[in-house]
């Protein structure tokens, strides 16, 4: 079915993609910054792969960086733009639409403003359900492939003359490290367009629905709000069909920025005696328990709620803080070819010293 993305809508998907972002996926008032011009600027239409030719041009909207807050990034609403327009340029071809990298406070409305500038249309289908640190997981597949393919950036501080235009070609291994450079030296947080991918392969890898699911998690929170925060929470395990699986205090931060434009550490959570620990690659990515138990693992949707129900993003918690860690498992999540892709979870797993792809495969 289709559906013209409306102001409501920005809300919903900045709210449902809020627990989708697992700590990280991007900024509210940057979310709302797209998506506001993107309902201003034209009418973004958010279509099912069940509408697309096999054979039109699909490619992935998204941003790239740390949000964590301790960087000077700017990215501005065209860049997203600037980004796809290069992508088209490179390909030689008219796209037909743009999907998502992943849902998050932003990064759930990375698509609609080019969409809407272009006359595209936004496609409801996400490389992964929820919030990743690499772009190879959110790759449909491609990560490990030998195929070329196109990958843009753009954005950057423009008052300490970071502001970056690139376009780079080659198996998407290796020039996604590329983009990931460019992020940081722009001022850690990109705009990117990227992988032109005809539609039969998209329907057949990416996590369909996956922008509709946000939306009507969005809206559930919405009728939610005016109970108070348990109900929030309440209606999150609902409609996600989760559960909280810690409520606890923040006992110790340690997340620090890298220059490959990572934020990395953990947080540790004392439920009343036992210390469990939450570990951070700009999303939560596992949770141990107290005797080194593994409790929940990427990519399950690992989120932290306050008391009102607001997810909160890394940059958000503090030692002494009360938080809820709400747990989807995998089984009731979409999942897309990238997340059982064996090709991801190395350089992952490397930088955090823990396993993943065992509990994943």
């Amino acid at each position: 079915m289709k559906r013209v993305l409306t102001i409501d809508d920005v809300e919903f998907a900045i709210k449902g993609g809020s627990v989708y972002a697992c700590g990280g996926g991007g900024w509210a008032d940057h979310g709302r910054m797209l998506g506001t011009a993107a309902v201003n600027a034209g009418q973004p239409e958010l279509v099912t792969m069940d509408e697309v030719e096999d054979d039109a041009w699909i490619a992935t909207a998204a941003a790239i960086g740390a949000p964590a807050g301790t960087t000077q990034w700017q990215m501005l609403g065209m860049d997203y733009v600037k980004a796809a327009q290069l992508l088209q340029d490179r390909l030689g071809a008219p796209l037909y639409g743009l999907m998502i990298g992943q849902n998050g406070k932003s990064s759930t409305l990375n698509a609609w403003l080019p969409s809407a500038v272009m006359g595209l249309k936004v496609i409801d289908a996400v490389g992964d359900l929820r919030a990743h640190p690499t772009g190879d997981m959110g790759a449909i597949g491609m990560a490990n492939s030998p195929e070329p393919m196109i990958q843009t950036a753009v954005g950057g501080n423009r008052a300490n003359n970071s502001y970056l235009e690139l376009v780079v070609e080659g198996a998407t291994a290796k020039v996604s490290p590329v983009l990931r450079t460019a992020s940081d030296m722009s001022g850690g947080f990109i705009a990117s367009c990227r992988n032109p991918l005809r539609a039969s392969y998209v329907r057949q890898h990416a996590a369909l629905g996956g922008i509709s699911k946000a939306l009507s998690l969005g809206e559930a929170i919405t009728d939610a709000e005016s109970k108070g925060g348990q109900a929030v929470i309440d209606a999150i395990c609902a409609e996600t069909k989760g559960v909280i699986l810690l409520r606890g205090k923040v006992t110790k931060k340690a997340v620090s920025y890298t220059n490959e434009a990572f934020d990395i550490g953990t947080i540790s959570v004392d439920t009343g005696g036992a210390c469990s620990t939450l570990y951070v690659m700009n999303e939560y990515m596992a949770v141990d328990g107290a005797n080194g138990e593994r409790l929940a693992t990427y990519p399950e949707v690992i989120t932290t709620l306050d008391a009102n129900g607001h997810p909160l993003s890394v940059h958000e918690v503090f030692e002494g803080m009360e938080v809820f860690v709400l747990h989807v498992p995998k089984l009731n999540i979409l999942l897309s070819s990238s997340v059982v892709d064996p090709a991801v979870y190395p350089p992952v797993e490397a930088t955090l010293g823990i396993k993943l792809a065992e509990f994943v495969l």
